[in-house]
């Protein structure tokens, strides 16, 4: 693979990154299922600073199913910071993303929260699926989460 290859490949990454936030937080869920495989896992056992063994999900439409819901009413704001990514050839790759972010539940909202403000890493895998890049395996560990709880 030339120099060249690895960088259109690296620049497709972080295209794919951006777009991921960006139809999370505009509750996009068509384009944001989009940016998934089919096949994804999406590991959030570690998401809400407290492991929770039902995060684990297989399946980007049962991924997106879970979460759709969870987050109506919400307002977020993420953002993925300092990315490292390793292409393994030039159908795969993995990386790495600082991340933050920030949620708002509304007033109906079955969020147990006011506020939440998160720091981590996602960890990724990424294929080529079909001509296009996508996150085939997606991890949030979280290195601190700041809560205003409801009542506080």
């Amino acid at each position: 693979m030339t120099e060249l290859e690895r960088m259109l490949i690296v620049n497709a990454v972080h295209q794919l990154k951006g777009r991921y936030f960006r139809t999370l937080d505009c509750k996009d869920w068509a384009g944001y299922e989009a940016v998934f495989a089919p096949d994804l896992v999406a590991d959030m056992r570690d998401a809400s600073g407290q492991r929770d063994e039902s995060q684990l999900i297989f399946g980007a439409a049962a991924y997106v199913a879970g979460l759709a819901p969870a987050l109506q009413g919400v307002i977020t704001v993420h953002h993925g910071h300092s990315p490292e990514i390793d292409v393994l050839s030039a159908a795969e790759a993995t990386g790495i993303w600082a991340m933050e972010d920030k949620l708002w539940p509304g007033p109906d909202s079955p969020l147990p929260f006011r506020f939440l403000h998160g720091y981590g890493h996602y960890h990724e895998r990424y294929v080529l699926w079909e001509g296009d890049w996508r996150i085939r395996e997606i991890r949030l560990s979280r290195l601190h989460v700041e809560v205003e709880h409801v009542g506080a």
